[in-house]
């Protein structure tokens, strides 16, 4: 376990835990990941605590692998013993496994053996038709398990991010693709988000295709064409955002896994 601040899964999972519930799902997030601090150990908390919670009222199960704990964790592959594969924000990815070898400005939370499982438990969940949905550090694991890179930093954080001394989380416009997974999975084309990212994806991963973009260009969702596979960059479990778009992307990952 990472040491420092940590989340402990008391504080996330709603009462009940994950039993019960179909389909049931692999639950990917890092508790006690390295930098974290107790503000943001306080967004981890509420963001995880909302997705977990959204999980069961629209009836499903989890396990959740909390990957900032590499020694209580089975091997990635355990995954594919669930329905599907769910993974959530947290720190930057290491860049060394998308091929970046400068500097990375405001670099955060990055925990190579973490990001290693992660991009192992995407490669074994789409090996096995298992539907995969990642959210933010999870949508950035999605497309370096696929082959893709990331920007290790966007400059003009305006859209994205909040300025120094700010809140972190901002409301920002993106513009979902038409004809794409995510658009269906939205109801919509235009939509207000819940965003605090300083990364994104770069050049999208063999087979994904982008999916959704911000007003500055910057990618903010890829998919697969064919298989059940979608990452957001943005934060449908920000409590702040809307639940009913949270309730629709949630809806439409849960579906897929139970007719899977």
């Amino acid at each position: 376990m990472a040491a420092g601040v940590t989340v402990h899964r008391s504080e996330v999972e709603p009462e009940g835990g994950g039993s019960g519930g179909s389909p049931r799902i692999a639950v990917l997030v890092s508790l006690g990941f390295p930098d974290l601090t107790e503000p943001v150990a306080d967004l981890v908390r509420r963001f995880t605590g909302t997705a977990l919670t959204a999980l069961r009222e629209l009836g499903a199960g989890y396990v959740l692998y909390d990957t900032s704990d590499a020694g209580a964790l089975p091997g990635p592959d355990s995954v594919t013993g669930l329905d599907g594969l769910f993974l959530l924000g947290g720190g930057d990815v290491d860049g060394t496994l998308y091929g970046h070898t400068g500097t990375m400005p405001h670099s955060y939370g990055v925990d190579r053996k973490a990001d290693e499982y992660a991009i192992a438990a995407v490669r074994a969940a789409e090996r096995a038709g298992r539907p995969v949905f990642g959210i933010c550090r999870g949508s950035q694991l999605v497309n370096v398990a696929f082959g893709g890179t990331l920007l290790p930093d966007i400059e003009d954080h305006r859209l994205h991010r909040g300025a120094p001394g700010r809140p972190m989380f901002l409301d920002e416009q993106v513009t979902l693709l038409e004809g794409t997974r995510l658009a269906a999975m939205a109801g919509e084309h235009r939509v207000t988000v819940r965003s605090g990212h300083h990364q994104a994806v770069d050049k999208p991963g063999e087979e994904l295709v982008v999916a959704a973009l911000a007003d500055d260009g910057v990618v903010e969702g890829v998919e697969h064409p064919e298989k059940w596979v979608v990452g957001v960059q943005w934060h449908p479990e920000d409590p702040d955002g809307s639940a009913e778009h949270r309730t629709r992307l949630f809806d439409a990952f849960l579906t897929a896994c139970r007719q899977r």
